[in-house]
């Protein structure tokens, strides 16, 4: 019997039209992205914090190269993690042992006050764990699909909705818990539920069938064989063209080379939200709320809270109905789950309104990018699919130009703080706006790139030229860590308005040179579009 989807009888049984098997990758996804923004939002706030307030009182620019190491080596390792699991685990193997490592380093980090060494120790495993987790997972979901393009398109957007899922919840419950109950409390929820998460993958395994075995593990030899040859037959005709004008897959890896520059500058700047932008929100924001202000926020927060979880809630409750039967204890753990996390918002959200004011955390911020992704991105699948489809070049050229507005308004609204000011009590809604626009900017470059790596990169060299890819991304976080840890420097000398204008500046001038040489470009994609 042929099946529609790539796995078992079960993965075949749809949820919104895609494999059952999706969704179990969309809650391991999402755990793994709570756990790991929830732990990022807090990295530099609980080491800038002073020894009173439980953090260890580094100075912040000793705060922001740690973050610039952690945050580019996390982009370094699903290099080697994607090779192992091609020769060695499988993909599946690797995703139980990348969350398992990730959860001892979560561990790890909710022990630091015994000793640093727990720190330090929580951070090397979270690096390796990611490794093998993060590039292997997102190669399970394309094997969900047997060449439906449009199909798998759809259900890596699914996948990503996951993600941002994941990081929206993490920074909320993460850093709310971190600020305002203790820094161990926070670490280790995270912990908690990449723990689960690990567990509710592993008890639904066998939902994939043969996908992401190791290559010892292959029971169906002729499945395999005849997958091959399915997959030779639909890409011989590009290989052919592709080895009969080589100067064709010169010029579009040059492309690919080019967009890995420019992407460099974007997230270079875009990172900051994790550093400078972090500290800026700490130190310099006025986020102390009372009477209307605050019964505002505590309303929105609510909202923007609620209706992500019932919409999740809702897609879990179609999963047990599909998958219940034949995986009770990988459901078991996910609905477990699901019961701490809505615990945890209703305590959260009822703490809140109790109090007579109300301080908007650090990390809060934050959440902002998650939020405006869910909001615009079906916007920008639209635009893109419409008549007003730009060129690669100037899609990017568009995002840096919308992340330099985003700084050009933080640099306004830190005009008024004085050189080698500490503290500052800027209005809130500067950050708010500089996050939207830095969203939309990303939604002009990270799927936009991607994209274009796989339709530009030789069939060949796909693998080569996403590690590329990350490597670019690898440079862009430890780059824009140390450039951040010159904030002190900087606004002592010139003011926080020109540490802004910075990233203002060079985002534009990169969007320029994009702009010009796009006629190029597009003649060097050879009909890419």
């Amino acid at each position: 019997m042929e099946f529609k989807f790539g796995g078992s009888e079960t993965n075949q049984k749809t949820v919104l039209g895609h494999p059952s098997g999706l969704f179990v990758l969309f809650f391991t996804e999402m755990w793994e992205r709570f756990s790991y923004y929830g732990m990022r939002a807090l990295l530099v706030l609980f080491l800038v914090s002073s020894l009173l307030d439980e953090g260890w009182g580094w100075e912040r620019s000793d705060a922001l190269v740690l973050y610039a190491w952690y945050t580019g080596l996390v982009y370094l390792t699903p290099i080697i993690g994607g090779f192992l699991a091609d020769k060695v685990f499988g993909y599946r193997k690797a995703v139980v042992l990348g969350a398992f490592i990730m959860t001892l380093g979560h561990a790890s980090m909710a022990l630091e006050g015994f000793t640093n060494i727990f720190f330090y120790l929580g951070l090397f495993f979270l690096i390796i764990g990611n490794g093998l987790f993060k590039p292997n997972i997102s190669s399970i979901v394309g094997q969900l699909y047997k060449g439906n393009d449009k199909e798998k398109d759809a259900g890596y957007t699914i996948f990503y909705m996951g993600i941002n899922a994941g990081a929206f919840l993490g920074i909320l419950l993460c850093g709310y818990i971190g600020e305002k109950v203790g820094w161990h409390y926070g670490f280790g929820l995270a912990g908690i539920f990449m723990f689960l998460g690990m567990l509710q993958f592993y008890f639904a395994q066998s939902i994939f069938g043969n996908i992401g075995l190791s290559p010892k593990q292959y029971e169906d030899l002729d499945d395999t064989v005849e997958d091959t040859i399915e997959e030779i037959g639909e890409n011989i005709e590009d290989v052919t063209k592709e080895a009969e004008n080589s100067k064709v897959v010169r010029d579009r890896i040059t492309v690919i080379g080019i967009f890995a520059v420019f992407t460099i500058f974007f997230w270079w700047a875009f990172e900051q939200a994790g550093g400078s932008m972090t500290i800026f929100a700490a130190d310099y924001t006025d986020r102390a709320l009372e009477g209307s202000a605050a019964n505002t926020f505590k309303i929105v927060n609510t909202i923007i809270t609620l209706v992500p979880m019932v919409v999740i809630t809702w897609v879990l409750a179609m999963l047990f109905k599909q998958t219940f039967g034949k995986y009770a204890m990988s459901n078991v753990w996910l609905g477990l789950s699901f019961v701490i996390i809505w615990g945890i918002v209703l305590w959260m959200l009822k703490r809140e309104f109790e109090a007579d004011a109300t301080e908007v955390p650090a990390s809060w911020f934050s959440v902002l990018n998650s939020l405006f992704i869910i909001l615009f991105a079906p916007l920008f699948s639209k635009i893109w699919e419409s008549k007003f489809n730009p060129s690669g070049p100037i899609k990017f050229a568009i995002g840096l130009v919308l992340l330099g507005i985003g700084f050009a308004v933080l640099a306004y609204g830190a005009s008024a703080i004085p050189e080698g000011a500490k503290t500052a009590s800027v209005s809130l809604m500067f950050l708010v706006v500089a996050y939207l626009f830095h969203t939309l900017g990303e939604l002009c470059i990270s799927p936009v790139g991607l994209s274009y790596v796989s339709k530009l990169a030789p069939l060949k060299l796909v693998g080569l030229m996403f590690g590329i890819w990350f490597i670019a991304n690898f440079i862009a976080n430890f780059l824009g860590g140390i450039t951040g840890s010159y904030i002190d420097q900087i606004s002592e000398e010139y003011g926080l308005s020109t540490f802004f204008l910075i990233f203002t500046i060079i985002p534009f001038a990169a969007a320029l040179i994009l702009v010009i040489i796009n006629p190029i470009m597009k003649r060097m994609m050879h009909g890419v579009k």
